[in-house]
């Protein structure tokens, strides 16, 4: 398999992840791209700033990889996230997972890119094109179901549930 950094200060490619035709066992590919967009609560964003505490992040997400393979019982999922300076539209993460059928690809993507987003120390900082910056606390995907139970949680820019499995 191969070896990458899961934080990074370079561009992101998936040409870094393994080819689905090293898992022949499976048929579901899942792929999350998360890129800057230009707003954010009624401004208009510029640029982005990840930072991270590296050597734990890595560490974090890498234990979250093998955490959600084994909960899952998927051959594959890996997550990169991107640091530094990015400009609007870039990729700041991108999380993929192979299994044998869609429904776990799909699942175990969407946990490990919720769990990165929460868990991992990397800390977002937005700059407005008014000149003005914030950092921002890491916001989970929505979940619209009531079959899990749901807990509120409010970060500084996210109000919503947040659904713990």
């Amino acid at each position: 398999m191969r070896e990458f950094a899961r934080v990074q200060d370079q561009a992101l490619s998936l040409d870094r992840f393994d080819p689905i035709q090293s898992f022949p066992e499976c048929g579901g590919i899942d792929i999350f791209v998360g890129t800057v967009r230009n707003h954010h609560e009624g401004k208009a964003v510029k640029a982005l700033k990840y930072t991270a505490y590296t050597p734990v992040a890595e560490k974090m997400i890498r234990e979250i990889e093998q955490q959600i393979k084994d909960k899952y019982q998927i051959s594959y999922v890996r997550v990169m996230h991107r640091i530094g300076f990015l400009d609007v539209s870039e990729t700041a993460i991108i999380a993929i997972a192979y299994a044998a059928h869609r429904r776990e690809a799909f699942q175990a993507c969407e946990e490990a890119v919720e769990r990165v987003k929460h868990e991992v120390p990397i800390w977002k900082e937005e700059f407005f094109m008014d000149g003005t910056s914030q950092y921002v606390e890491g916001c989970c995907i929505r979940k619209d179901t009531t079959e899990v139970e749901t807990q509120p949680h409010v970060h500084s820019h996210c109000t919503h549930e947040h659904t713990h499995e």
